[in-house]
């Protein structure tokens, strides 16, 4: 079992350009909170706009620790635009897509990958899986893991979660 966890692992760490060694709390990220951090990354405007618009920012920029799978702007891209448009004009609908996106506690890369699903703050889980040396969050690849943050970490995924309805 160790064995497989470690091959596991390193093929996590081959697919992904963050090592999955802990980052150290004080590493640079970790001055900002998750709303600064995702804003400083240049690749995550959509996200940090609709957290914004769903009165979260704070939320996300308190003391609480917390793990954020953040989508990318190339994953809202691929969300159509009818869809995001029902979601900016329903803001509960818009707080749940987001807050599905987001698990209570800083769960390191070491820790999702041992992991089959997750509960999120909106209230279902996540399916969390490790497939051909990749990690799944749902049908959402992991493409980077371990951006730490002084309230929790960011791993970055390449698909918009949607809860089930």
């Amino acid at each position: 079992m160790k064995r497989l966890l470690a091959v596991m692992l390193a093929g996590l760490a081959v697919a992904a350009p963050v090592t999955l060694a802990r980052a150290p709390a004080h590493s640079s990220a970790a001055g900002k909170n998750i709303v600064q951090t995702a804003a400083a990354a240049g690749q995550f405007k959509t996200l940090v706009k609709l957290v914004q618009k769903a009165g979260l920012a704070g939320a996300l920029s308190g003391s609480q620790k917390l793990t954020v799978f953040a989508p990318t702007d190339a994953a809202f891209a691929k969300v159509p635009k009818k869809t995001l448009e029902s979601l900016l004009a329903h803001p509960a609908k818009l707080k749940a897509v987001l807050l599905y996106h987001v698990l209570s506690g800083v769960v390191p890369a070491s820790k999702v990958v041992k992991l089959s699903s997750a509960k999120t703050l909106e209230g279902a889980s996540v399916k969390i899986a490790v497939r051909g040396g990749s990690v799944y969050v749902n049908n959402a690849k992991v493409t980077k893991t371990n951006v730490f943050a002084s309230n929790g970490v960011i791993h970055v995924i390449n698909a918009v979660l949607i809860p089930p309805q």
